[in-house]
Protein backbone atom coordinates (compact mmCIF):
# COMPACT_ATOMS: atom_id res chain seq x y z
CA UNK A 1 0.00 0.00 0.00
CA UNK A 2 1.24 3.45 -1.11
CA UNK A 3 1.79 6.23 1.55
CA UNK A 4 -1.72 8.35 1.70
CA UNK A 5 -2.03 11.98 0.26
CA UNK A 6 -3.81 14.16 1.63
CA UNK A 7 -7.12 15.05 0.39
CA UNK A 8 -7.66 18.58 -0.96
CA UNK A 9 -3.54 19.52 1.06
CA UNK A 10 -2.98 22.97 1.99
CA UNK A 11 -6.37 24.18 -0.02
CA UNK A 12 -5.98 27.20 2.75
CA UNK A 13 -2.55 27.74 2.37
CA UNK A 14 -2.26 29.08 -1.19
CA UNK A 15 -0.42 31.77 -1.39
CA UNK A 16 0.84 31.31 1.81
CA UNK A 17 4.50 31.29 2.18
CA UNK A 18 7.22 30.22 4.77
CA UNK A 19 6.13 29.70 8.55
CA UNK A 20 2.48 29.98 7.91
CA UNK A 21 2.70 27.55 5.15
CA UNK A 22 4.66 24.97 6.55
CA UNK A 23 2.40 24.97 9.83
CA UNK A 24 -0.36 24.26 8.16
CA UNK A 25 1.14 22.05 5.22
CA UNK A 26 2.39 20.40 8.53
CA UNK A 27 -1.07 20.20 10.26
CA UNK A 28 -3.00 18.89 6.49
CA UNK A 29 -1.01 16.21 6.52
CA UNK A 30 -1.65 14.74 9.50
CA UNK A 31 -5.22 15.51 9.03
CA UNK A 32 -4.53 13.56 5.71
CA UNK A 33 -3.35 10.46 7.64
CA UNK A 34 -6.50 10.28 10.11
CA UNK A 35 -8.72 10.83 7.04
CA UNK A 36 -7.33 8.28 4.74
CA UNK A 37 -7.23 5.65 8.23
CA UNK A 38 -11.29 5.61 7.79
CA UNK A 39 -11.44 5.40 4.09
CA UNK A 40 -13.70 2.85 2.77
CA UNK A 41 -15.54 2.17 6.71
CA UNK A 42 -19.15 1.57 6.91
CA UNK A 43 -20.58 3.84 9.98
CA UNK A 44 -20.80 0.68 12.17
CA UNK A 45 -17.21 0.37 11.58
CA UNK A 46 -16.35 3.90 12.33
CA UNK A 47 -18.02 3.23 15.51
CA UNK A 48 -16.16 0.21 16.58
CA UNK A 49 -13.95 -0.65 19.48
CA UNK A 50 -11.53 -3.10 18.78
CA UNK A 51 -8.97 -2.40 21.01
CA UNK A 52 -8.78 -1.77 24.94
CA UNK A 53 -9.15 1.55 24.56
CA UNK A 54 -12.85 3.12 24.75
CA UNK A 55 -11.60 4.87 21.46
CA UNK A 56 -13.57 4.38 17.71
CA UNK A 57 -12.41 5.69 14.72
CA UNK A 58 -15.23 7.98 14.23
CA UNK A 59 -14.96 9.04 17.57
CA UNK A 60 -11.14 9.84 16.76
CA UNK A 61 -12.49 12.06 13.91
CA UNK A 62 -14.99 13.91 16.29
CA UNK A 63 -12.86 14.21 19.15
CA UNK A 64 -10.19 15.94 16.89
CA UNK A 65 -12.42 18.41 14.49
CA UNK A 66 -13.74 19.49 18.24
CA UNK A 67 -10.45 20.02 19.32
CA UNK A 68 -9.24 21.99 16.46
CA UNK A 69 -12.14 24.13 16.61
CA UNK A 70 -11.73 24.83 20.22
CA UNK A 71 -8.27 25.82 19.85
CA UNK A 72 -9.20 28.14 16.91
CA UNK A 73 -11.73 29.87 19.53
CA UNK A 74 -8.91 30.14 21.88
CA UNK A 75 -6.86 31.85 19.17
CA UNK A 76 -9.05 34.55 18.26
CA UNK A 77 -10.86 35.35 22.02
CA UNK A 78 -8.57 33.45 24.78
CA UNK A 79 -9.68 30.67 27.13
CA UNK A 80 -13.58 32.19 27.42
CA UNK A 81 -14.19 31.93 23.71
CA UNK A 82 -12.28 28.16 23.98
CA UNK A 83 -14.96 27.49 27.14
CA UNK A 84 -18.04 28.16 24.97
CA UNK A 85 -20.09 25.35 24.71
CA UNK A 86 -19.93 22.16 27.58
CA UNK A 87 -17.98 19.13 26.69
CA UNK A 88 -19.02 15.71 26.57
CA UNK A 89 -15.36 14.36 27.65
CA UNK A 90 -16.37 10.79 27.23
CA UNK A 91 -19.07 11.20 24.17
CA UNK A 92 -16.49 13.00 22.02
CA UNK A 93 -14.68 9.52 21.54
CA UNK A 94 -17.66 7.63 20.21
CA UNK A 95 -19.91 7.62 17.62
CA UNK A 96 -23.22 8.85 18.37
CA UNK A 97 -26.67 7.60 17.57
CA UNK A 98 -27.19 9.36 13.93
CA UNK A 99 -23.81 10.45 13.75
CA UNK A 100 -21.92 9.16 10.65
CA UNK A 101 -18.39 8.86 9.22
CA UNK A 102 -19.40 10.86 6.21
CA UNK A 103 -21.16 13.65 8.25
CA UNK A 104 -18.37 13.66 10.94
CA UNK A 105 -15.67 13.91 7.89
CA UNK A 106 -17.51 16.78 6.52
CA UNK A 107 -17.26 18.12 9.69
CA UNK A 108 -13.95 17.87 10.20
CA UNK A 109 -13.08 19.00 6.50
CA UNK A 110 -15.17 22.61 7.68
CA UNK A 111 -12.97 22.58 10.44
CA UNK A 112 -10.16 22.40 9.00
CA UNK A 113 -10.86 25.22 6.06
CA UNK A 114 -12.26 27.19 8.95
CA UNK A 115 -8.42 26.92 10.41
CA UNK A 116 -6.93 27.51 7.54
CA UNK A 117 -8.65 30.80 6.90
CA UNK A 118 -8.17 32.04 10.10
CA UNK A 119 -4.43 30.92 10.30
CA UNK A 120 -3.28 33.25 7.02
CA UNK A 121 -5.44 35.96 8.11
CA UNK A 122 -3.86 36.35 11.64
CA UNK A 123 -1.85 39.48 11.86
CA UNK A 124 0.93 37.74 13.95
CA UNK A 125 1.70 34.08 14.85
CA UNK A 126 2.58 35.56 18.34
CA UNK A 127 -0.82 36.74 18.94
CA UNK A 128 -1.54 34.90 22.41
CA UNK A 129 -3.54 34.59 25.59
CA UNK A 130 -3.07 32.91 29.09
CA UNK A 131 -4.43 29.06 28.95
CA UNK A 132 -6.85 28.14 31.00
CA UNK A 133 -6.95 27.09 33.97
CA UNK A 134 -6.88 23.03 34.11
CA UNK A 135 -4.82 20.76 35.86
CA UNK A 136 -3.10 19.50 32.54
CA UNK A 137 -1.64 22.96 32.08
CA UNK A 138 1.17 25.44 33.52
CA UNK A 139 -0.28 27.59 36.18
CA UNK A 140 0.35 31.37 34.53
CA UNK A 141 0.84 29.76 31.18
CA UNK A 142 0.26 31.71 28.07
CA UNK A 143 0.58 30.20 24.44
CA UNK A 144 0.88 32.43 21.14
CA UNK A 145 -1.03 30.93 17.59
CA UNK A 146 2.05 29.42 16.50
CA UNK A 147 2.24 27.16 19.98
CA UNK A 148 -1.55 26.23 19.33
CA UNK A 149 -0.49 25.25 15.99
CA UNK A 150 2.59 23.44 17.00
CA UNK A 151 -0.11 21.71 19.54
CA UNK A 152 -2.84 20.95 17.09
CA UNK A 153 0.30 19.61 15.20
CA UNK A 154 1.32 17.17 17.70
CA UNK A 155 -2.54 16.06 18.80
CA UNK A 156 -3.80 15.19 15.46
CA UNK A 157 -0.68 13.11 14.57
CA UNK A 158 -0.70 11.03 17.96
CA UNK A 159 -4.77 10.65 17.35
CA UNK A 160 -3.78 9.37 13.92
CA UNK A 161 -1.41 7.04 14.97
CA UNK A 162 -3.87 5.83 17.33
CA UNK A 163 -6.46 5.27 14.08
CA UNK A 164 -4.07 3.16 12.96
CA UNK A 165 -3.59 0.80 15.44
CA UNK A 166 -7.77 0.77 15.53
CA UNK A 167 -8.21 0.29 11.90
CA UNK A 168 -5.84 -2.14 11.86
CA UNK A 169 -7.32 -4.20 14.66
CA UNK A 170 -10.78 -3.87 12.78
CA UNK A 171 -9.71 -5.09 9.44
CA UNK A 172 -5.88 -5.07 8.46
CA UNK A 173 -5.54 -2.27 6.94
CA UNK A 174 -2.87 0.07 7.87
CA UNK A 175 -2.22 3.72 7.25
CA UNK A 176 1.30 2.89 6.30
CA UNK A 177 3.69 -0.01 5.44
Amino acid sequence: MSAPQPAAAGAGTSGLGGERADLLQTLDKHRGFLRFTVRDLTDEQAARRTTASALCLGGLIKHVAGTEAGWMRFVVGGADAMAAGPVDWEGQFRMAEGETLAGLLAGYEQVAAATDTLVASLPDLDLAHPLPAAPWFEPGAVWSARRVLLHLIAETAQHAGHADIIRESLDGARTMG
